[in-house]
């Protein structure tokens, strides 16, 4: 069975190099879709309870939202990074708050501090799908990802090979130790 939530990201994004209107600048909302599976926890009567699901990823998607994205070779990157230099919010300011944990993948590195995004190639629907799998594919059974963004969607289905171990009490993944961070329960 399965457990499914969606988020709604807004971000700017260019495709550089591009001919056509996306190589200038510009600004979507996006909604990504995340189907989880795995067997009904008889504990709690669901697969995994989706607000946990939801913390869990937006502490990896929230580095997306209100975020610029760029290639790692956009020349526009070091100059928005030496414009955000220059008003002295490269690094952050009090009023960033909802910063997502750093990351640095093969497929894209997060600087929450500044709210931009690089990666490796160009951000399309598709390029999401895979950023997006690649962190999550450990946290979650992610057995689905569909990504929309303006009349752009894609979508990919993932074989789930394994079982997250989960609290009989909330539903949610025991840690390493196994022991429930959220009520304590211990196995």
């Amino acid at each position: 069975m399965k457990s499914i939530t969606k988020f709604d990201l807004q971000y700017a994004h260019r495709f550089y190099g591009f001919k056509g209107e996306a190589q200038y600048l510009h600004g979507h909302t996006g909604t990504l879709t995340i189907e989880v599976e795995d067997s009904v926890n008889d504990g709690v009567n669901m697969v995994f309870p989706c607000n946990e699901i939801q913390k869990t990823a937006w502490n990896v998607l929230k580095n997306f939202d209100h975020a610029t994205i760029l290639r790692e070779d956009d020349p526009l990157l070091p100059a928005l990074l030496d414009v955000y230099e220059k008003q002295g919010i490269k690094d952050g300011t009090p009023q960033n708050t909802m910063k997502g944990e750093a990351f640095k993948t093969d497929l894209a590195i997060a600087y929450p501090n500044c709210r931009l995004v690089v990666t490796k190639e160009t951000l399309t629907v598709e390029g999401m799908i895979k950023i997006v799998y690649d962190l999550l594919k450990d946290k979650l059974n992610i057995s689905k990802l569909t990504f929309t963004s303006g009349v752009n969607a894609a979508t990919e289905d993932y074989t789930v090979n394994k079982t997250i171990e989960r609290c009989p009490l909330c539903g949610i993944a025991l840690n390493k130790n196994h022991v429930c961070p959220k009520c304590g329960y211990k196995k």
